[in-house]
């Protein structure tokens, strides 16, 4: 039971760090994303340089989308998944199982951040 708690409390102060990040984590180069990310993932050096790659390929279509304000914003919340769901596979091999989790929230709050502007 004891060990439930710490669990819990270990990933809601984990939530609140990373959401508190996420929302820096918009309009930055890849490289300034990737900083923030291993800050709040605790990246290894291997992470990060197998990361780096990833965030490059992926930042100038998001910011396009980001950026698009004729997009509704159901149109842009279905291509920003689409194009994080081409990453996943790739960056669910590079984290740990918590560190993905992790992620995939910081990646959700991304996406609930560009289509609320």
């Amino acid at each position: 039971m004891k060990q439930r708690i710490v669990v819990f409390t270990t990933v809601a102060l984990c939530s609140c760090v990373f959401l508190g990040y996420a929302s820096k984590l918009q309009a930055q180069t890849p490289a300034e994303k990737l900083e923030r990310l291993s800050q709040v993932l605790n990246l290894s050096p291997q992470q990060k340089t197998a990361l780096l790659p990833i965030l490059q390929a992926e930042g100038p279509k998001i910011q396009a989308i980001k950026n698009n304000p004729g997009m509704p914003p159901g149109e842009k919340a279905e291509q920003m998944r689409a194009i994080h769901l081409q990453a996943d596979t790739q960056v669910e091999t590079i984290l740990s199982a918590q560190q993905y989790k992790e992620w995939q929230a910081i990646r959700n709050h991304e996406i609930e951040q560009a289509i609320s502007h």
